[in-house]
């Protein structure tokens, strides 16, 4: 659920205000005023309430208080339970205010025994506001499960007494409490319905809430572009209505999408969008702490996110921040005892401790607002906000390197949220635990909780990607570094001793569970159904490759049939890893080579070789790879290399890879593989085989014509259906898929691969296919009971520019697709040479005798035996995913 890990995003419940009825009938609203207000003993109880009223808008909550209770003896004398349950309802919003809990309870039960004992439409209308302020205090206390239920009580009431206002409300008031549980597309679902019911109606503060909350619910699902459009709608209301409060709440949530945007794109090497998006989230944070006349609380949000934009962008208290955390500091101060409170002194820290605690005097005020946060959520009564609260306190003794008192209070952070059953905040103790730990020298102790923590992880793979695109961004900081650092720990010997077998095995299982991890953060769903599988059962004469990078070094793990695990380092740093793979693929594509109309490749002139530059820096990557145990390799008659690849090598195709007489794909057949945990181990079934055959020839929706197209699928030499540019549509691909059991489906069409779910697609006639909607076409007829696509085939794709995890999304495709195996291309290849390989590999997968990595090998090597395609920016992008048999 991630409730703590993420920004403060809370908008404000509906019932927000004071729900002030005299006669069942809602008093226009009184301009503020300062004035001193006096309390005459026996005064008309009505008076009071009208008093409190104009107290509490004031922000004298305590006043507020002490006038309303006057007004609720007065009604209890004269025997009126009606109005004497409004006052105490708005007596209970007041002690709310002031953070007393256990009077703000007391007081609205007792309020909802009176109003409940009554019959009238005017009992109904008060017994929803009653049930929404309760829902409110269980909300603010960290109780969102009750909070729910009073809310759902309200809907009740409220429809009972025909309010259409106040059902619609309680409504919304339901999705927040569901976001607040993490429950985000229940959330999602409930504020849809009750924006259909408003879409007609005119421009109304609800309308304008409700809008809000629903683009605030999209952000957190990953719909990002259509977070900003209705919140934009809202904001819109909000001005025309002259509501500073909405104003604000809506510049708040749009600030967060900008910031969303601005962390998509700049994952993406977006670098000019990433900027322009932070300065305009930068604008819409600005605007809403500039807003006159909102709530502390919303002003204290705007500020937050505010301050922790400027962090993240600049790494330094700069001139423009000092001023903000200085009057952060003293806002905090003012607000009462919630978790709404202890929240943002948490964030408020946590923005500090980026800033680094060696700047003068912030370690000691982060650790300030960690106490305080402590003591509060203990005040509060809320185990939640306590736990991560004391595990941020032990995350900042860390930094100061005082070890053991950083682990006592972890432990005491873990023991909460494990007794609460918080694993979404559990897991990340025990990774700082698991952190401490190994400082401490106690490396067995350190290895048990990182293993817990990724257990933790484990159990939480529908949370993880149920919840909100936030995850994305945080994955790479809160997510992987658990995986990696385990797989670290366990390849590093306190002694400097080669690792045990024992965890080898560990290191690389954890391997196969980052690759597992990735994909499902990539999906934002957790359709994966892994098996353990040994290569051994698999095939008897392939190898599994794992390499793994570190800040430091490249690790590789081997896995042979019948054989130990093998084990080998690389010592050099990540970047300098990371500039020699980029600078090879670079020279692989030679650079900046783009496909022309004709369909050919403006790049490297055809019956060239690959460059001196290029051979040398593939003899390194393959001295990494392959060198210090190709020995082992050799022995063990393995014919396939099949790779789990890690982030940087992703991009790379691993053919080009040279030992300085050969290429690798000229020694080996190659495959990739997210983890063997994935594999469908079922070789092709041969016999004659059949294909639905689809592409186009012709330029469309802004992309290159592909010539030769037409003659790559004319010549595949398989039976079976043929859609070519007009004919290839979305209909008629699905149409062909259900109604015939092709076991190979091949696309030649443009199609795109990235990290970024949203932008990994095929082109068809008349739509973009993304992975979603490709594998509904795919795979509904699995679901028929006809059988899986053996082959799915994508001769004329690319991974997304300056997406240095674009391959990611090619990883997606062939799990998500459905098919056992996925041939595609990393790049755009020239359509001629593509056509001549397509051509040759079918020729070649006609063997029965022959694997799928195998014939794409032997079709490879027809190709750079071809002086006109020597360059592997011909060949090399070609790569089998999945089954290899």
């Amino acid at each position: 659920m991630w409730y703590y890990l993420l920004l403060f995003l809370f908008s404000f419940c509906l019932s927000q205000g004071l729900t002030w009825f005299l006669d069942g009938e809602r008093l226009p609203v009184v301009a503020k005023t300062t004035a001193p207000l006096t309390v005459v003993q026996g005064a008309n109880p009505r008076t009071l309430v009208e008093k409190g009223r104009r107290l509490y808008e004031q922000g004298r909550f305590s006043k507020a208080a002490e006038v309303l209770q006057q007004a609720a003896e007065g009604f209890n004398k004269e025997g009126d339970s009606l109005r004497q349950g409004m006052a105490l309802s708005n007596l209970a919003l007041a002690y709310k205010q002031l953070g007393d809990w256990s009077k703000a309870q007391e007081v609205i039960s007792r309020s909802l025994e009176l109003l409940q004992s009554g019959s009238t439409s005017n009992y109904g209308k008060l017994q929803g506001a009653a049930f929404d302020i309760q829902g409110q205090i269980y909300l603010a206390q960290g109780q969102p499960e009750s909070a729910w239920e009073s809310f759902e009580a309200a809907t009740v009431a409220y429809r009972q007494a025909g309010e259409q206002e106040g059902l619609l409300k309680s409504k919304i008031n339901q999705a927040q409490a569901l976001q607040a549980s993490g429950l985000y597309r229940r959330a999602l679902e409930t504020l849809r319905e009750v924006n259909a019911t408003l879409e007609t109606q005119p421009d109304s503060q609800s309308k304008a809430i409700a809008l809000r909350s629903l683009g605030n619910i999209l952000r957190l699902v990953g719909d990002l572009n259509k977070s900003q459009e209705v919140l934009a709608e809202s904001l819109s209301i909000a001005q025309g209505l002259q509501s500073p409060e909405d104003m604000s709440a809506a510049l708040l949530g749009l600030g967060n999408t900008a910031k969303a945007q601005a962390k998509t794109q700049e994952a993406l090497g977006n670098s000019s969008e990433a900027q322009a998006k932070t300065q305009q989230a930068l604008d819409y944070y600005q605007q809403a702490t500039d807003t006159q006349l909102i709530s502390p609380t919303t002003k204290i949000q705007a500020q937050l996110n505010l301050l922790s934009l400027l962090v993240d962008r600049q790494k330094q208290l700069t001139t423009a921040a000092q001023p903000l955390v200085r009057e952060i500091q003293v806002q905090i101060a003012k607000l009462p005892a919630s978790r709404a409170t202890a929240d943002a002194r948490i964030n408020f820290a946590r923005s500090l401790m980026k800033l680094g605690i060696e700047q003068g005097g912030t370690a000691q005020i982060v650790a300030e607002q960690l106490a305080i946060a402590v003591q509060q959520a203990e005040e509060i009564q809320d185990p939640r906000v306590e736990s991560y609260a004391l595990g941020q306190l032990g995350n900042l003794y860390e930094k100061t390197q005082q070890w053991q008192e950083a682990q006592k209070l972890t432990e005491e952070a873990l023991i909460i949220a494990q007794a609460i059953t918080a694993p979404d905040i559990a897991y990340s103790w025990q990774w700082q635990l698991g952190r401490l730990l190994k400082q401490q020298g106690k490396r067995q102790g350190a290895i048990a909780s990182y293993t817990a923590a990724i257990a933790t992880l484990e159990s939480l793979r529908s949370d993880l990607v149920s919840v909100n695109s936030d995850v994305q961004f945080s994955f790479r900081e809160s997510v992987e570094p658990v995986y990696r650092e385990l797989v670290k720990l366990l390849l590093t010997s306190p002694e400097g001793t080669e690792p045990n077998q024992k965890d080898l095995e560990t290191a690389r299982q954890v391997i196969e569970s980052l690759q597992q991890a990735e994909l499902i953060n990539f999906f934002r769903e957790n359709c994966l159904n892994a098996t353990p599988v040994l290569i051994d059962e698999v095939d008897q004469q392939a190898a599994v490759i794992y390499p793994i990078v570190f800040q430091d070094r490249l690790e590789v793990v081997l896995s042979l049939p019948g054989a130990p695990l093998r084990h080998y380092t690389t010592q050099l740093p990540q970047e300098e890893i990371e500039n020699i793979l980029e600078e090879l693929r670079q020279q692989t594509i030679g650079s900046r080579a783009t496909i022309i109309p004709t369909g050919t490749i403006r790049g490297p002139k055809r019956n060239q070789p690959l460059s001196p530059e290029g051979l040398k820096l593939a003899q390194e990557v393959y001295k990494w790879l392959i060198e210090p145990v190709e020995a082992d390799i050799t022995a063990s008659e393995a014919k396939t290399l099949v790779f789990v690849l890690d982030g940087p090598l992703l991009n790379l195709p691993m053919a080009v890879l040279h030992d300085g007489e050969q290429f690798l794909v000229e020694k080996y057949a190659i495959a990739l593989t997210p983890g063997l945990q994935l594999l469908n181990p079922k070789s092709l079934e041969r016999g004659e085989l059949s294909a639905l055959k689809g592409g186009l020839s012709e330029a469309r929706q802004a992309f290159s014509a592909l010539p030769n197209v037409e003659k790559e699928l004319a010549q595949l030499q398989l039976p079976g259906e043929l859609l070519l540019n007009q004919d290839f549509t979305t209909p008629a691909v699905q149409n062909d898929i259900d109604a015939n059991p092709f076991p190979i489906v091949h696309l030649a069409t443009h199609g795109q691969f990235s990290s970024n779910l949203e932008d990994t697609f095929i082109l068809t006639w008349d739509d973009r296919l993304n992975i979603n909607q490709l594998s509904n076409l795919l795979q509904a007829r699995e679901e028929t009971g006809r059988g899986a696509i053996e082959l799915l085939v994508l001769s004329a794709c690319q991974t997304a520019t300056g997406d240095k995890r674009a391959a990611l999304g090619l990883a997606g495709v062939a799990v998500k697709a459905g098919a056992r195996s996925t041939l595609a291309t990393l790049w755009v290849v020239d359509d001629q040479a593509t056509a001549d390989l397509m051509i040759q590999f079918y020729q070649e997968l006609a063997d029965p005798t022959i694997s799928k990595a195998e014939a794409l090998r032997r079709a490879q090597i027809e190709l750079l035996q071809n002086p006109e395609f020597q360059h592997p920016i011909y060949w090399a992008p070609f790569v089998l995913v999945g089954n290899w048999l």
